[in-house]
């Protein structure tokens, strides 16, 4: 397979404790962590192409913008659809949205970069 403009995918997850803000410490409150929304916007960008790459590389992010527009309980579940919107090159953009049962939550613009990480690990 390859990677073209207009693959998506969605996964869903629960609110846990470690996935709030008290957990990360970026509130006192036990509600969804900004933090724990972007891993997930990240971690399901990463999905909707794992499958269509080429082999021997891999993706790594460069940049995320994010909005967490709404407060989500523990134990609430949320879904996150992420679709690719551009290929140019080896710079892959992404449009990210997360919802919770009330309705969305957050969106993030979402860029990646196609690397061979063999090459990668080895400039650290």
């Amino acid at each position: 397979m390859a990677l073209v403009e207009g693959l998506s995918i969605s996964q869903t997850m629960t609110v846990t404790n470690k996935d709030t803000a008290k957990y990360h410490g970026s509130g006192k409150l036990e509600v969804f962590a900004t933090p724990a929304m972007v891993a997930f916007m990240e971690s399901t960008a990463v999905a909707c192409i794992d499958n269509d790459m080429a082999k021997g590389t891999d993706s790594v992010g460069i940049q995320i913008d994010t909005k967490h527009i709404k407060a989500t309980k523990l134990n609430a579940k949320v879904s996150c659809t992420a679709k690719l919107v551009k290929i140019d090159g080896k710079k892959l953009t992404f449009e990210i949205e997360a919802s919770d049962e009330g309705g969305k939550i957050g969106s993030a613009h979402h860029v990646r970069y196609i690397i061979d990480p063999i090459k990668f690990m080895s400039r650290l």
